[in-house]
């Protein structure tokens, strides 16, 4: 992992703990051990947090399970929703023609101050405002 600072989306990490993922379990399993280890711990926001609960107990995890997961990644730099990243959020959307979800991702990570997202979902080598986007699967 690069010295930058790092914030996750929510896909890397369900991928991690879905083992059904095949492959890109097994890669996003060993990126998100590798992030744990870093000096600087990685960031994710309110929003990852959320849809990261929501699609572990659809895949069939339980509630409890899911909790568990979720409160292990509050030990993580954790970006709170609020009003001005909502405004940044949309701000960001209309400039990249980004959905709404997407922009929030990038706003999160510029408060983080990371300089890397982790995403299977933005493109691939994107730079969004000093954010580069990187598809570690």
């Amino acid at each position: 992992m690069s010295d930058s600072h790092l914030f996750v989306d929510t896909n890397i990490l369900v991928y991690a703990h879905d083992a059904d993922a095949g492959d890109k379990h097994v890669r996003a399993k060993e990126n998100v051990r590798e992030a744990w280890g870093s000096s600087l711990p990685p960031s994710v926001s309110v929003q990852v947090l959320q849809e990261l609960y929501v699609n572990l107990v659809r895949k069939g995890a339980t509630r409890q399970s899911a909790r568990a997961v979720v409160e292990d990644y509050l030990r993580w730099d954790v970006i709170a929703n609020d009003t001005t990243l909502v405004a940044e959020g949309m701000r960001l959307a209309e400039r990249f023609k980004l959905s709404l979800w997407d922009a929030l991702i990038i706003a999160a990570a510029r408060r983080a101050g990371a300089r890397t997202v982790w995403s299977e979902d933005l493109n691939d080598d994107q730079e969004y405002d000093g954010v580069q986007v990187v598809n570690p699967l």
